[in-house]
């Protein structure tokens, strides 16, 4: 094996650079000794092994969806708004009260054939994703007899009493969605644009007569090369519809694979499978997913062949920036940006979340992470790869998928599901060093094939997507229901940025709209710059002992004693700044002591 190893990785790292010769990655991968390797299979008594966190609860799914029927009843996405956690499911919805997360309570579940039914929230306004042949306009099982019934776009629900949700809209698209993102008027706070990205050909006339096929990305009537965009007034949700198409992708030509020559599909999920597929004679005509960052009018569209930058400042005439391609990519997925919007760290859906790409004999190089960062030119540059370190089993699908920040001062933090890979944190802020923070997995589902005398059935698991609110981590399990846990302090994370990552509170969250995170004037941001100068090395021990030092004496006065302190203290930190080998940081920190100063009464 270690010769095969070898050989795979050198034909891997050839290829690399001839297309991408910059990149270069740091990880050790894989890890013989990881404890996440050789886990005990099990549905609700797996192994289990955890690093950094804790696990708070396991909530087992809705019965309607407690089932392990291919895809049919997986769970998928979250959106999250005040106590409540809003989880998608192939077949419905649940709304949950995390009030107290060690024992979550039900509070509806709204049983609906959609076929992945991502979730947004805007107010009273859910919104869920519905791609699919079998979905129908009154939510029904039985499938699609007439075409008028057939519902491919998006649906959007009145939640103003979650315990009894009601259907206002089907919203048609003509390529339905696979997923949505919600971009706010930057203007009118009542009006929202949903971004679409539907993975379907054109619809044909039976079903909407508008939907037009054709081979030309320029042509403004064709419906297959745009993303549909959605106009909803909140005031009269019953009256949203489309009102203009994305054309992100005229000009695009088809990616290039190792080897050269044109991408073919791989073994993927149908739908990404027939994204793969048309992309093979041209190039992307849809994004699998497309995450916004309002706050900086900007959109970065993970659209299977290529990563894009897009300009949304007026959100109904998009423009891109930048496209990229990359030999090592499979399949452009999700992304995150960093908050400060100058990086985005990008997923590769190898093998459509359904194989298991996690195994020893897999790249580091697909299947992971890629960041990529802003010039101020607004154009991409790639750098380093990551993936989890683990072996996983051959029973496993596991691949990279959804997650976002982690607010913790002065660092570029995510939390990500990786399906049966289970959820990791990784810090991003060396874009060219990222690495593994913590992590919690369980081991597969099914017995290897050999325990269980049969073929294993492939049963599809784990973690759809990871994200942090108001100071948990939620994670939407495929197959078992909704995981929630807590960060703790390790070697590489201080207790201090944990207290400063739970001052940031939000009132709404959908990852894929992402807010900007804005701390609080606090001593734990103050000491999360301090933490990671010692951590780093990027200030003498000596200044770093008398800051905390300082920062204590500050903390037991009050008043105008202590904003003379504070205000002294950010004065000689500023004399720092020349000397560190960490000169932002030093200068972060005392811009947070004079924060603190400032709002010191």
């Amino acid at each position: 094996m270690p010769a095969v190893r070898s050989l795979r990785t050198s034909l891997v790292l050839l290829a690399l650079a001839a297309t991408t010769p910059s990149l270069v990655s740091a990880q050790t991968y894989p890890s013989g000794s990881d404890p996440r390797n050789g886990l005990k299979h099990g549905l609700h008594d797996a192994g289990e092994a955890i690093k950094g966190m804790r696990l708070v609860s396991t909530t087992k799914k809705a019965a309607e969806f407690d089932t392990l029927q291919g895809l049919t009843f997986v769970n998928s996405d979250l959106a999250f708004r005040g106590n409540l956690v809003y989880q998608g499911n192939f077949a419905g919805f649940s709304i949950w009260d995390v009030s107290n997360p060690a024992k979550p309570s039900m509070v509806s579940v709204v049983p609906c054939i959609t076929s992945q039914g991502d979730p947004s929230i805007y107010g009273n306004l859910l919104f869920v994703s519905a791609e699919g042949a079998g979905n129908r306009n009154d939510c029904a099982k039985g499938g699609v007899a007439d075409p008028k019934d057939h519902m491919a776009g998006v649906r959007i629900y009145d939640v103003s009493n979650p315990r009894a949700p009601k259907l206002i809209k089907n919203v048609q698209t003509c390529k339905g969605s696979h997923t949505h993102t919600l971009v706010p008027d930057p203007k009118n706070k009542n009006v929202v644009y949903i971004y679409v990205s539907g993975q379907q050909g054109a619809r044909p006339a039976t079903e909407m007569a508008e939907c037009k096929n054709g081979a030309d990305p320029a042509d403004e009537s064709n419906s297959l090369y745009r993303l549909d965009v959605i106009k909803v007034d909140v005031t009269r949700p019953q009256d949203a519809a489309v009102v203009t198409g994305a054309r992100i992708f005229t000009g695009l030509t088809p990616a290039p694979v190792r080897g050269g020559g044109r991408r073919s599909p791989r073994a993927l999920s149908g739908a990404d499978s027939a994204m793969m597929a048309q992309m093979a004679a041209a190039g992307p005509r849809n994004c699998h997913d497309v995450t916004s960052y309002p706050e900086m009018g900007l959109l970065a569209g993970s659209c299977g062949s290529h990563g894009l930058l897009v300009d949304i400042s007026n959100p109904e005439k998009p423009v891109r920036l930048d496209a990229v391609a990359d030999t090592n990519f499979s399949l452009w997925h999700t992304a995150v940006f960093s908050n400060d919007g100058k990086k985005v760290v990008f997923t590769d859906e190898w093998g459509g979340g359904t194989s298991p790409n996690c195994q020893a004999m897999h790249p580091l190089e697909m299947g992971g992470n890629t960041t990529l960062v802003i010039g101020e030119d607004r154009k991409y540059k790639q750098h380093a790869y990551f993936k989890i370190a683990t072996a996983q089993s051959a029973q496993e699908n596991c691949v990279s998928h959804n997650g976002g920040l982690i607010p913790v001062p002065g660092r570029d933090l995510m939390v990500q599901g990786w399906y049966q890979g289970g959820v990791n944190l990784i810090d991003f802020t060396d874009p060219d060093k990222p690495y593994e923070v913590g992590f919690f997995d369980r081991g597969p589902v099914d017995a290897p094939a050999a325990e269980a005398n049969t073929r294993a059935r492939g049963t599809i698991a784990g973690s759809w997507g990871a994200y942090w609110y108001n100071g948990y981590i939620y994670s939407s399990e495929m197959a078992r229901g909704l995981d929630i846990l807590e960060l703790v302090p390790n070697e590489h994370l201080s207790a201090n940025e944990i207290a400063a990552a739970k001052l940031v509170r939000m009132t709404e969250y959908n990852p894929q709209a992402q807010p900007k995170l804005v701390w609080p004037a606090a001593f734990p941001v103050v000491r999360s710059y301090l933490d990671q100068l010692v951590r780093g090395n990027g200030l003498a021990s000596a200044r770093t002992t008398a800051i905390a030092s300082a920062l204590d004496a500050a903390e037991k006065q009050s008043g105008a004693a202590r904003k003379t302190a504070l205000t002294a203290l950010a004065a000689a930190v500023d004399g720092d700044v020349a000397g560190a080998s960490d000169k932002a940081r030093v200068t972060a920190m005392a811009a947070a002591i004079r924060d603190l100063a400032n709002a010191t009464r």
